[in-house]
């Protein structure tokens, strides 16, 4: 199959459950369905592999040692297959029975779709989807890895678009990503954190763009925590589905229990990606008073908005060496009064390197402007007490209701943050100090406007006093006119 047959084939399967389920559901059933084919077609692929190494050793082809994962007897996708009443029953017992025989890699994969349910998912509904996938053999020599990876994003980007209002769940705007990553530059062998890992597409292409550039990307070791079970999994399928098996993602609440820890203190990380979830108003405010892990770093974010406490949580859990970190947020984090204290005691640390404003529609569901807050616990010398400010409200292309980046945007804002210099009207270096004394607001339109740097910004009173003057010059201009022409 070509790229395109093979998300055409993908897609199908959700557009079988159409009318039956709410298009924001279709994940939970396509994605499970899709990796257990996977995995079974794989296994049968693994099985015939060793059995003509073995001369037809039936017993040693079943060995474990010659699977991926193990698929127990009774729970392999054909046994479903076979199935014509219960089949929900059928599936949700052949995906617990993998997951028991695989607990260290497949443990809670499958999610907890309620597969037997047949007011929501009848027999026949059931057979049409299991008859669909079995259509085509999903094994390595049939489809790589990376041509089902690419296809896994392309459902995911479709559900997104199909679902709207729980899109921003586990999805976030692939041209950003990619911009993250770059600017990040995570090398091999670093660690890589995604504190609210959605579907698990920052982490990804971190070891995507490792791979891009012919560098060593199995060894980055890749971590994220998500709160919901479902996108939760179907990150750990994203991983599988392209080759990556060197990751630990963990299901729960950072905030409020953060699942990796290492010597009973927050593992730290050498890069942090992340879009957390923005102005959130559920979150136990009281408990990070006194918060065991030492997050209230600068102080008690409001209760009605949790993003300072992500932020946070991201500097605490970086290397105090060499850790570097990039979020994606609204622009109200650079300059709401209520977080005043924090950012300016986040600003005095001088640990915040570079702050990017994005264009509007960037967020799905939202059309606001979105903004890169980047923080580098190792500032080279020149960086020190400076603060680099990118405006590229404008660098945005919109289509429908979503905008993205194009590829002249993304280098044009990595070019300007790696250069770490002023551009007239879109980049500006500032003193640490000076956003100190102004309310510490890093709000971009304060600092970059049509005009080279902040020196030239005129304050009102500098205008008026030009304007006067310029008033008086036309005066007499006029005046020697009128006299020169006897007027």
């Amino acid at each position: 199959m070509t790229q395109q047959e093979l998300e055409k084939y993908l897609w199908g399967a959700a557009t079988a459950l159409r009318g039956t389920i709410d298009a924001g559901d279709y994940k939970q059933y396509i994605f499970p369905l899709l990796f257990f084919k996977r995995i079974c077609d794989v296994y049968d692929e693994e099985f015939q592999l060793a059995l003509s190494e073995s001369d037809g050793d039936l017993e040693y082809a079943a060995f474990a040692e010659n699977h991926r994962f193990v698929i127990p007897t009774g729970a392999h996708w054909n046994d479903v297959r076979e199935t014509t009443t219960n089949v929900g029953v059928a599936i949700q017992h052949a995906m617990r029975e993998i997951e028991k025989a695989n607990p260290d890699t497949l443990e809670g994969i499958f999610g907890d779709a309620s597969w037997t349910n047949k007011n929501r998912l009848s027999d026949a509904t059931l057979i049409n989807l299991i008859e669909h996938f079995s259509q085509h053999t999903l094994s390595l020599s049939n489809v790589a890895d990376d041509k089902l990876g690419n296809a896994y994003e392309y459902l995911i980007k479709e559900f997104a678009d199909d679902s709207g209002h729980t899109a921003a769940e586990f999805y976030t705007n692939r041209t950003v990503v990619k911009l993250m990553t770059k600017i990040m530059d995570p090398q091999p062998g670093e660690s890589v954190y995604d504190p609210t890992c959605g579907s698990g597409g920052l982490l990804l292409n971190c070891a995507l763009h490792l791979k891009e550039e012919g560098k060593e990307y199995r060894n980055l070791k890749l971590y994220g925590q998500e709160i919901n079970l479902i996108t939760s999994a179907i990150a750990r399928m994203n991983m599988f589905m392209h080759g990556i098996e060197e990751f630990k993602i963990v299901r729960g609440d950072t905030l409020a229990e953060p699942g990796l820890l290492e010597n009973d203190q927050l593992k730290t990380f050498n890069v942090i990606l992340a879009n957390p979830p923005y102005s959130i108003k559920s979150w136990n405010r009281d408990a990070f008073v006194n918060d065991p892990w030492g997050r209230n770093l600068w102080g008690l974010p409001p209760q009605g908005c949790a993003d300072y406490a992500f932020q946070q949580h991201i500097q605490k859990s970086l290397d105090k060496n060499n850790g570097r970190s990039i979020s994606l947020w609204p622009h109200g984090i650079l300059f709401r009064d209520s977080e005043a204290e924090m950012r300016r005691k986040m600003i005095d640390s001088d640990v915040v390197e570079a702050v990017i404003g994005l264009g509007p529609n960037l967020f799905y569901n939202s059309p606001m402007e979105a903004c890169l807050l980047i923080t580098n616990n190792n500032k080279p010398d020149h960086k020190k007490g400076k603060i680099l400010i990118i405006n590229a409200v404008k660098d945005v292309k919109q289509e429908k209701s979503i905008s993205f980046l194009e590829k002249e945007h993304i280098d044009k804002i990595y070019k300007t943050y790696k250069d770490f210099k002023t551009i007239n009207g879109f980049a500006v270096i500032v003193d640490k100090q000076n956003v100190l004394e102004r309310k510490s607001s890093l709000n971009i339109a304060q600092y970059v406007s049509n005009v080279a740097n902040l020196e030239d910004q005129l304050s009102i009173n500098d205008t008026i006093e030009k304007w006067e003057k310029q008033s008086k010059l036309v005066k007499e201009s006029m005046r020697q006119l009128f006299q020169e022409n006897n007027i």
